[in-house]
């Protein structure tokens, strides 16, 4: 069955779009800086349900999920444009006014600046289309397809947190009568995830990445995404993974390394770096999961004494 991916390919090869494949497009903008821009679209009913989340957290993950692009490539975000396919139920209440300051609250954090978007109406369920545009030095932005056999795989910080919130709130969970501190992360890590600008601003001030991407459709999907973009493959160490530690009760490391590889929406950064070029007191703060291998397009997953051939199973549109 073709997936979105797979359209995504068949217009790149029809139509000879060269810019197109990472996580922003990459424009000239001036002899010092190049344009960076990205575009996420969230559905009702696909990326979010109204009853599991409030118009705050919404409005935060709206422009979470688009700065988290700008992140994996590097830059630092300046503008935003956000539209809203609104349902008539939604425009007669204060949902939108408690959308907006979600927004707001996460775009003053960064210094994002809204200049436009559009408001339209829809019949039954809200559609979110949120574009952010921001600099990176020119020629310096982390693009998906640096990396080589030899180096090193890391991860900004621990997965399978949003993948377990998913979980809670399809068993019945909401954030309002969650009372453990524990089960209250792993929602919010769900609701309103924290694009790693810091961990990307780090890694830029060091010049330690060779490629890079953030983890939105789960770790073996995105890494699978990064290797086939730079001809390469991988081998994990199973045991390497940070692993949400809200999510490790008794018996349950297999579900959290399943969520870990598969789940996504961790928004964490993945990426690769040049050996000749790490330390351990740059990346103390990061986690190396792996090495790059020139085993082209293989992801291979090294748990204990077994070894796996490790497919992309994390979340596909169609």
């Amino acid at each position: 069955m073709l997936t979105e991916f797979d359209l995504i390919q068949n217009i790149k090869r029809k139509y000879s779009l060269d810019r197109v494949g990472d996580d922003c497009a990459v424009l000239p903008k001036n002899e010092k800086t190049d344009l960076v821009i990205t575009a996420d679209m969230l559905v009702e009913g696909i990326d979010f349900r109204l009853d599991w989340t409030t118009p705050e957290f919404l409005g935060h993950k709206a422009l979470a999920v688009s700065l988290s692009d700008i992140a994996a490539m590097g830059a630092s975000p300046d503008w935003a444009m956000l539209s809203v396919g609104v349902p008539p139920g939604l425009w007669t209440n204060d949902f939108l006014d408690r959308f907006y300051a979600g927004w707001h609250a996460l775009a003053a954090e960064f210094g994002v600046e809204l200049v436009g978007g559009d408001i339209s109406r829809t019949p039954d369920q809200l559609v979110i289309d949120s574009i952010v545009g921001g600099t990176a030095p020119r020629g310096g932005a982390t693009l998906r397809s640096g990396a080589r056999p030899g180096d090193e795989i890391y991860v900004s910080g621990p997965l399978g947190g949003a993948a377990a919130g998913l979980q809670l709130l399809q068993g019945g969970t909401r954030t309002h009568a969650a009372k453990d501190g524990a089960i209250l992360s792993l929602l919010l890590r769900q609701l309103r995830p924290n694009p790693r600008l810091d961990a990307a601003a780090y890694l830029r001030s060091n010049s330690l990445p060779t490629a890079m991407i953030d983890i939105s459709d789960g770790l073996s999907s995105d890494l699978k995404h990064l290797i086939d973009a730079s001809g390469v493959g991988a081998r994990l160490i199973a045991e390497s993974i940070p692993l949400q530690s809200e999510a490790l009760n008794p018996g349950t490391s297999d579900d959290a390394l399943e969520n870990a590889l598969h789940g996504g929406e961790d928004f964490e950064l993945l990426f690769t770096a040049d050996p000749k070029n790490i330390s351990s007191d740059k990346l103390a703060n990061f986690h190396r999961l792996g090495e790059v291998t020139s085993n082209v397009g293989i992801v291979e997953l090294i748990a204990g004494d077994q070894s796996q051939i490790l497919g992309p199973k994390g979340y596909r549109h169609f």
